[in-house]
């Protein structure tokens, strides 16, 4: 733990693993800028991880989003990625917009896997908008102790 005080807010956990790493900062994300309006919901989308005896739990807010349109990948060095696109919708010329704030567009989020993490057996689920991956724990195998006696 620092005892420098953070301006830019408290990124990392104190533990030595850190599933979120991959995370970017992005230092000009809380400026408001017509650019970044667009995938702004989905770039900083809530993922919750939790970990259990038996697996390691994301869940994903992403309302709005089929699951059609949601990709699910990991890579050779254990990286768990979730992208997908919100697509925008038809605008009828007659419709009058008064106010526009659910995002559309592209989204990625990354998160590095732990070595205890099955990578073949990974599986997901969509219901109401949040996306559950489960990611089962290989058993980790208590050494053998043995004990040895002391002569003399």
């Amino acid at each position: 733990m620092s005892l420098i005080p953070s301006f830019f807010g408290s990124r990392r956990s104190g533990s030595v693993f850190d599933p979120f790493s991959l995370d970017i900062w992005d230092p000009f994300e809380d400026f408001p800028s017509e650019h970044s309006r667009e995938n702004s919901a989905f770039v900083n989308s809530r993922i919750d991880w939790k970990e259990t005896p038996e697996a390691h739990v994301l869940e994903a807010d992403l309302p709005g989003v089929k699951k059609e349109e949601v990709k699910l990948e990991v890579e050779d060095d254990r990286v768990l990625q979730i992208s997908g696109e919100r697509k925008v919708e038809k605008e009828d010329k007659n419709d009058t917009w008064h106010r526009v704030e659910r995002s559309r567009g592209r989204f990625q989020r990354r998160f590095r896997l732990p070595e205890n993490a099955k990578l073949d057996q990974i599986k997901a689920s969509m219901e109401n908008g949040v996306l559950t991956v489960t990611v089962p724990k290989a058993e980790v195998k208590k050494p053998d102790v043995k004990a040895i006696e002391i002569s003399g």
